[in-house]
């Protein structure tokens, strides 16, 4: 039984074969997805997915990428969307310094606002933080994020980061890279991860595990990373995943 805690099915190349992806996911043994709106375009199609079937939940949140677009409106929007059911997270938001789309103080506001808007509904945070780790942990601690917590998806960074990050509340999400040979320093921490604070994701369609690496990514592959990730902690396959999935549903506060 494992939970996908990180995954785009409603991306446009699952368009010609989503319900095959979906059955090979729950073949794998994926007993719970966690498909992620990040903007006004992918938002209603991802609440649609969790409405559509029963295993699905959804974050509402704005893309640090498209931060340059957020207004006012789409705050309250987002805001509005927090008492659906199936609406679990706050994200995926936070700092993007990788791809040029949107300035620096822009993104800050809207990561803050977002922070805010998470803990006046007492919804946990899903961070994308990529080459930012300073001023995500900054903004983090002056917005007192760990009163709601969440996830670092994507994890990309050292062992001394993610014990900054879990002294914060947040857990560490691992995919795809983990599997990569050249990836010993997240090999490294998906190995000293308190277990308790240890999310499996793909993020699909993109960061393939091996053997799959530069392919389309899919959630059946979580299994592939929680194999990897079990082999690394000299651990069953079976316990990884119960604790694992046992610590999505309480963070995201489902029974």
């Amino acid at each position: 039984m494992l939970f996908e805690t990180h995954t785009h099915l409603n991306d446009e190349q699952f368009d010609a074969d989503r319900e095959e992806v979906i059955k090979r996911a729950e073949d794998a043994g994926i007993s719970y997805i966690l498909n992620i709106g990040y903007n006004r375009k992918t938002i209603p199609s991802s609440i649609q997915l969790a409405e559509t079937y029963p295993f699905f939940y959804t974050s509402v949140g704005w893309h640090p990428q498209d931060a340059i677009s957020c207004t006012e409106k789409d705050i309250v929007w987002l805001r509005s969307l927090t008492s659906h059911d199936k609406v679990v997270a706050i994200g995926e938001i936070g700092l993007d310094y990788y791809w040029d789309t949107s300035p620096k103080e822009i993104q800050h506001d809207v990561f803050r606002q977002q922070i805010q808007l998470a803990k006046e509904v007492k919804l946990p945070i899903i961070i994308h933080n990529r080459d930012a780790d300073d001023d995500v942990i900054r903004i983090l601690k002056e917005e007192h994020a760990e009163d709601v917590g969440g996830v670092m998806h994507c994890f990309s960074s050292d062992v001394a980061f993610m014990q900054e990050c879990i002294s914060l509340n947040f857990s560490i999400g691992i995919g795809g890279p983990v599997t990569f040979k050249n990836r010993p320093v997240l090999k490294e921490v998906a190995k000293e991860v308190p277990l308790d604070r240890l999310l499996l994701e793909t993020d699909s369609p993109y960061l393939a595990p091996h053997p799959y690496r530069g392919k389309r990514n899919e959630t059946a592959y979580v299994r592939l990373i929680a194999e990897e990730i079990a082999k690394l902690r000299e651990m069953g396959l079976e316990e990884l995943a119960e604790v694992t999935t046992k610590n999505a549903k309480k963070l995201f506060q489902i029974i």
